[in-house]
């Protein structure tokens, strides 16, 4: 017995020894398998900070299938738009950033200081190194650049989308044709007012819905019907802003008109763009002045409420020089990289790589119409976008736009064979506004007063605005505030402005 049990000893140890290794081998097996299905650690962590346009992030499939075709782990920060300046600006402040940060253009200028700070990696250098980066639009990334010097990858824009939204069904009742002149746009905000073109026997609507907001709102947009120059016009060899103009004066008094009479919402001034937004949607106004872009959401959802909502869409509005539309640079924002969370060479390669993949023609158009057979379905080469569709995409596909890059131009993405009438009518217009946009003549030159003082100089022009069109002020009163905002550095903005621009001449 004793030799028995001593030669089955060893034999024993063998196979308790062979056991582990089978457990320990298949425990390696079961963690390379679960590491291949959550993402490996060896992927390269993709985070951003970027812009919701839209009530909800893309859907958990969409971005895992983004993951699965650029190879990468996805972390990104979606922070709603409304609030997205305000977030930027901390994370910049506490230096906090992702690895890429969306900055937005109307917020370029308050990052241009960490830029030349050395807060962010210059990226023109390694554009080379890639297939699409390469062939970015050289105009854009001058439009963009600062010192000579490219920051930013950028998100690409038609140079305008400006005009009307307007409900066609109180057209319809109202027997009224598309305006086609200023005077023509007030007689029909005007009748949206007064005639009940919701035909519920009470005159609770008002004409035009607008916002808190100088730019994107109506007033710039109507600003250029009336001839006013984009930002800053040459007169007598000198640079000069576009409030000293008289066209200026006749938008401000368009709009005291309108609010005077009742014909616009009474609050405007503090008006947020949601809150028009639902003015629209519920039926509580008929016009909308702004990106025609916007048209296919709020018809979305006005349908939802009233399903005989109909909506169409004017861009060229003759003012007293024939059709003007002011326009904007192409890129609507840039990607920065920051160089807090981006410690190395290698690492910022990684991120610019996982953009580069993002304009293949396999996940740009995942990323730009969803997933095939669910959002969309090919019709040769193709792409047919079904109505049935449409809010499924809204829901599940569309937040991703702002993660493309120079998507109008690029090659890769599919064409679409019958847009949703209300996206192709506003692609359309959107292209005819290229026969009369009025570019602003200082776009890519460089004031030093401008970057360090435009935020309280807009704001002088901005009050004064709101409180001619609400009469608190004159025009006198008016002019007063434009020579306060020379005094406190405008003149030397218009003098920097002035001396560049002749230079470039």
């Amino acid at each position: 017995m004793g030799n028995d049990s001593s030669h089955a000893r060893p034999a024993l140890i063998v196979r308790i020894l062979a056991v582990l290794l089978i457990l320990f081998l298949c425990s390696s097996c079961a963690s390379s398998t679960a590491g291949n299905k959550n993402g490996s650690s060896s992927l390269p962590v993709i985070s951003i900070m970027a812009p919701l346009h839209f009530p909800h992030p893309p859907s958990q499939e969409i971005i895992a299938e983004v993951e699965v075709l650029a190879k990468v782990k996805l972390d990104i920060n979606w922070v709603p738009d409304g609030i997205y300046t305000d977030k930027m600006n901390t994370a910049l402040s506490t230096n906090s950033l992702k690895k890429a940060t969306f900055v937005k253009h109307t917020d370029y200028i308050f990052v241009k200081n960490a830029i030349r700070s050395g807060s962010f990696w210059e990226i023109g250098s390694y554009l080379e190194r890639f297939p699409n980066l390469r062939h970015l639009d050289a105009d854009i990334l001058e439009q963009a650049a600062i010192d000579g010097q490219v920051f930013g990858l950028y998100t690409e824009r038609p140079s305008s989308r400006q005009g009307i939204i307007i409900r066609e069904d109180w057209l319809d009742t109202l027997k009224l044709n598309k305006p086609e002149t200023l005077e023509d746009l007030y007689e029909v905000i005007k009748q949206f007012t007064l005639s009940d073109p919701d035909g519920n026997g009470q005159q609770d609507t008002v004409g035009l819905a607008d916002r808190n907001d100088l730019v994107f709102g109506a007033f710039k947009t109507l600003s250029s019907y009336f001839g006013t120059p984009n930002n800053w016009g040459i007169v007598d060899k000198k640079v000069i802003p576009e409030f000293e103009t008289a066209p200026y004066l006749e938008t401000m008094n368009f709009m005291k008109r309108l609010y005077d009479e009742k014909l616009m919402n009474a609050d405007f001034a503090v008006t947020s763009k949601d809150m028009q937004r639902d003015q629209i949607i519920r039926g509580a106004a008929g016009v909308y002045i702004g990106s025609m872009t916007d048209v296919q959401r709020l018809s979305d959802e006005a349908k939802q409420i009233n399903p005989k909502a109909r909506f169409t869409l004017v861009n060229r509005i003759q003012g007293p020089g024939g059709f003007h539309i002011w326009s904007i640079p192409n890129y609507n924002g840039l990607y920065l990289f920051s160089k807090k969370a981006i410690r190395t060479e290698a690492e910022l390669l990684e991120q610019l790589a996982f953009f580069d993949r993002t304009m293949d023609k396999e996940l740009s158009n995942l990323m730009r119409y969803g997933i095939e057979g669910k959002h969309y379905t090919l019709s040769g080469e193709q792409v047919q976008l079904p109505e049935a569709t449409s809010q499924l995409r809204v829901t599940e596909v569309n937040a991703l736009y702002p993660l493309m890059i120079a998507d109008l131009s690029n090659p890769n993405l599919l064409k679409v064979a019958e847009k949703e009438s209300m996206w192709e009518l506003a692609d359309r217009l959107s292209a005819d506004n290229n026969k009369f946009i009025v570019k602003d003549p200082t776009i890519g030159l460089e004031s030093k007063t401008y970057d360090e003082k435009s935020m309280e100089l807009n704001k002088i022009i901005s009050d004064a605005t709101y409180k001619y069109i609400l009469g608190q002020i004159s025009a006198d009163g008016f002019y007063q505030e434009v020579d306060r905002w020379k005094r406190s550095g405008g003149s030397q903005m218009m003098a920097e402005y002035t001396d560049a621009y002749f230079k470039r001449e």
